[in-house]
């Protein structure tokens, strides 16, 4: 089964009279590309820690399988390896856990304590794992399940490692921007090359040479680990997450669901097509283009296609995006899973100026006339209203408010998606406007009309806040889990992020199209009504 498979096409969607839905974008075919793996079968294993699967890719035919679902006992993926029988072995990032797939589909925890467990690699049957955080380990975990023992600690973000062909242990430090080397039985580190693009992985040639892609500056290097000496083997964008060969055949991934053949002379052939990971909200600019939130990425869709204004790695970034709402030209107010609120100014000399944070699991945002920011705050319950530098709470004790709007009376309209329910803020207190729902997301006024995005239903609905007429323009939509899926909790990425949850964000152009993020297939929707 591969990502898209049960939305191959806007066909399966219902709508109303009246109403037409297309894609603006194209599904995605992976949930973001992280580690990479060849496997005996010389296909590459995918590891995907937003879309917490796993995938193997045929590199001759283009096939794609899904062999660790989502919901499955592997959660958020980061990097994989096999051992000496075939089973796959992958670390949980967001869960500190590093687990075994059997050939026969069973998984097994081997240890449920190596927070940040990141970079993996097996040698001679010996497993080495290390943990991607400030302060990370580099250790050799016995696939018994026994105590660790510890090579280096203190690491400030290492990353995807390999034993070379001398026997060493090599491995990238994020953090300080270079690679080392250690004896597998233990000794004092080497280091073999510095002042790199942020190196997250590295891997060998036929020749021995280092392959090592760079998550900042988007560089694939070939680093002679004799002389530190290095040559670009290509230039791609920021966000690349790991490398593997099929045969002498050098493949990169990248954040956003990319893999990319290296090509000799610099050249590159895309095997998979980026694309979004989980689009979250969703709003159209001053400029009438619309742009999107997509969590490590912040885009703008220009004649269907995606182009990246911002990442977690560029520079004046506003962090892991969920919520967004453009307020002038070139002016965002974003949400972030760090907490924040901000004023977002993306371009060659971006700026991100943070207003108000220490907020818990924040998502939609809306800006009134008067420039009063109202979020959501999912973990604690509440709506917030920030103004002059002030912040209230509006309303507490809410389940899992995620969306806001502003009614045509000024009140602050909320998604309480843990209670199936649209209510109402006001000095009067909160009133239930909708209720019957299951779980909804992103919701929209247009005059009367109110719009909700139901991920739990699949459906967009049409309220009528005066005459309280409700109807359904769309059914089956591409949004939330898959049917018959439990979601697992990713508990997110510190320093980069904290719990990712989905978000299917809904906004509307100035010529009365309506988009939506279907967040199940990695796409946007665009819904039009006849008049």
């Amino acid at each position: 089964m591969t990502r898209g498979a049960r939305y191959s096409s806007t066909t399966s969607i219902t709508t109303a009279e009246g109403v037409t839905i297309e894609r603006l974008t194209p599904p995605s075919r992976l949930f973001g590309a992280n580690g990479l793996r060849t496997g005996l079968d010389n296909r590459i294993y995918v590891a995907q820690v937003a879309g917490s699967q796993i995938s193997a890719l045929d590199v001759t035919t283009g096939d794609l399988e899904t062999v660790s679902a989502k919901g499955s006992d592997i959660i958020a993926p980061d990097d994989l390896a096999f051992d000496p029988e075939g089973n796959l072995i992958a670390t949980e990032y967001m869960d500190a856990r590093v687990s075994m797939r059997g050939k026969d589909g069973s998984t097994r925890v081997i240890r449920d304590d190596l927070p940040g467990a990141n970079g993996i690699t097996v040698h001679n049957g010996r497993l080495f794992v290390n943990e991607c955080r400030v302060g990370g380990r580099l250790m050799e975990v016995p696939l018994d399940g026994s105590a660790p023992r510890v090579l280096q600690d203190n690491l400030p973000m290492p990353n995807a490692m390999e034993v070379g062909p001398d026997g060493l242990l090599y491995y990238p430090v994020m953090g300080t921007n270079d690679i080392w080397r250690i004896n597998p039985d233990g000794g004092e580190p080497e280091r073999v090359v510095g002042d790199l693009g942020v190196p997250d992985s590295v891997k060998f040639d036929s020749e021995g040479f280092i392959v090592s892609t760079q998550v900042a500056s988007g560089q694939v290097l070939r680093i002679d680990p004799r002389t530190g000496d290095r040559t670009v083997l290509a230039s791609l964008a920021p966000g690349l997450d790991n490398c593997t060969f099929v045969g002498n055949r050098l493949f990169v991934s990248s954040f956003t669901g990319e893999i990319t053949e290296i090509l000799s002379g610099g050249e590159t052939r895309e095997v998979l097509e980026g694309g979004l990971m989980w689009p979250l909200d969703l709003t159209v600019g001053y400029d009438g283009n619309l742009y999107l939130a997509d969590g490590t990425y912040f885009y703008t869709v220009r004649d269907g296609k995606l182009e990246i204004l911002a990442s977690l790695f560029s520079p004046g970034t506003p962090g892991y995006v969920r919520g967004v709402t453009a307020v002038g030209p070139n002016e965002f107010v974003v949400t972030s899973s760090n907490g924040e609120i901000s004023y977002h100014r993306p371009g060659p000399e971006a700026e991100t100026e943070v207003v108000a944070e220490g907020f818990d699991q924040l998502y939609g945002v809306a800006v009134a006339a008067d420039k009063t920011i109202v979020a959501a705050e999912l973990g604690a319950g509440r709506v917030l209203s920030i103004k002059s530098g002030k912040t209230e709470v509006l309303a507490s004790g809410l389940n899992a408010p995620i969306g806001v709007a502003f009614g045509p009376d000024d009140s602050v309209l909320v998604s309480e998606s843990g209670a199936g329910r649209i209510v109402s803020i006001s000095g009067n207190g909160v009133d239930t406007v909708v209720d019957g729902l299951e779980t909804p997301h992103g919701i929209l006024v247009r005059g009367k009309q109110l719009l909700i995005v139901d991920v739990g239903l699949k459906a967009l609905i049409s309220f009528n806040l005066e005459t309280k007429v409700r109807q359904t323009l769309a059914a089956e939509l591409p949004v939330g889990v898959p049917p018959g899926v439990v979601a697992k909790p990713l508990r997110g990425t510190p320093p980069f992020s904290g719990p990712m949850g989905p978000f299917a964000g809904i906004a509307a152009g100035p010529d009365g199209a309506v988009y939506i993020s279907a967040d199940a297939e990695g796409s946007v929707l665009v819904m039009r009504e006849e008049a």
